[in-house]
């Protein structure tokens, strides 16, 4: 049987384990897939009744996950307390609006889950520990969600 030296091996001896850890929180808002660079008849054909012209609305649940090594002294990768403080401050301006009229950021990008994904990641970047932040998942409905870990691609 092989033996995991992980756990109790040579190697680990000198390293600090990495571990995740995840933070669910939620918050409710409205918006409306619409791209006003579309036709209206485009907009409908993409985004279906998402683009209802008086929104709709959505209670979404958001993860996130941070990453690092298990402080020897706190016993923690980072204090939970702290990050539901971070989450919150990027979470609370978003619960009960309309995210197309009430967040700057959605003027001109269209608020679908995964663009709320990358605001939820560029806001918590800016507030947690340099290179804690693991991934940002938005549950936008029990049957749709997206993740982002920051991978930018061209």
């Amino acid at each position: 049987m092989a033996q995991n030296n992980h756990s109790s091996g040579e190697k680990a001896k000198n390293t600090l384990p990495i571990v995740y850890i995840t933070r669910k929180e939620s918050f409710c808002a409205s918006h409306r897939l619409h791209n006003p660079k579309l036709s209206d008849e485009e907009n409908r054909s993409i985004f279906g009744k998402c683009n209802n012209k008086n929104g709709h609305g959505h209670n979404y649940t958001i993860k996130v996950t941070v990453c690092g090594p298990v402080d020897p002294i706190t016993g923690m990768v980072m204090n939970l307390t702290d990050l539901k403080k971070h989450m919150h401050s990027v979470l609370d301006p978003l619960d009960h609006k309309n995210l197309d009229l009430d967040i700057a950021y959605f003027t001109d990008v269209c608020s679908t889950a995964e663009n709320i994904a990358v605001y939820i990641w560029n806001s918590l970047w800016k507030l947690l520990p340099e290179g804690l932040l693991y991934e940002v998942k938005v549950n936008e409905t029990g049957n749709n969600s997206a993740r982002y870990r920051g991978e930018p691609r061209n």
